[in-house]
């Protein structure tokens, strides 16, 4: 066997396999819900201020260290915050605000733009909250394969924030 088999084996080996990486799925969509004591308004004026959402910002329970910045109005359309912390850089702007719901564009640089939407909807025993992310993993092939393991990581994330918020409603 000459080195140029080995070669050319190894080089279809990888193509094959970055081929195989696409055919997993582009798009990534992760969501938690919980039914928290409290209402629906109460749970949306947090989640639409810059610095309301920092009373159930799931990174701070886990990195003290965690810099955030406000910008943009106190509250509403624009309002957001940049990050900097051990789980990454990044912004996170209010980009929606309806009667049920607030979404945010998230700027992670390379890593990538998801978007995130916080519903809340009232119920007789309290408010039904809805955590999602949506996110785009490209062709990149690597962030295909992170999408499959993306419920898993940012799901405990969503549950942390979701147990953050029930204390702070």
């Amino acid at each position: 066997m000459t080195i140029w088999t080995i070669l050319g084996g190894g080089t279809c080996a990888v193509v094959l396999l970055a081929a195989g990486a696409l055919l997993l799925p582009r798009h990534v969509h992760v969501e938690r819900q919980a039914t928290l004591a409290g209402n629906a308004d109460a749970v949306l004026a947090l989640a639409a201020s810059n610095t309301g959402y920092q009373r159930f910002n799931p990174y701070l329970s886990t990195d003290p260290d965690l810099k955030i910045d406000p910008f943009g109005p106190e509250t509403g359309i624009g309002s957001g915050f940049a990050f900097d912390g051990k789980d990454g850089t990044g912004t996170q702007v209010v980009s929606a605000v309806s009667q049920d719901a607030v979404r945010y564009d998230i700027d992670l640089g390379a890593m990538g733009q998801p978007t995130q939407m916080i519903a809340a909807r009232s119920v007789p025993d309290g408010v039904v909250v809805t955590w999602s992310m949506d996110a785009d993993m490209g062709f990149n092939p690597v962030g295909r394969v992170m999408g499959l393991f993306m419920d898993a990581m940012i799901g405990k994330t969503f549950e942390r924030g979701l147990g953050n918020l029930a204390t702070a409603i």
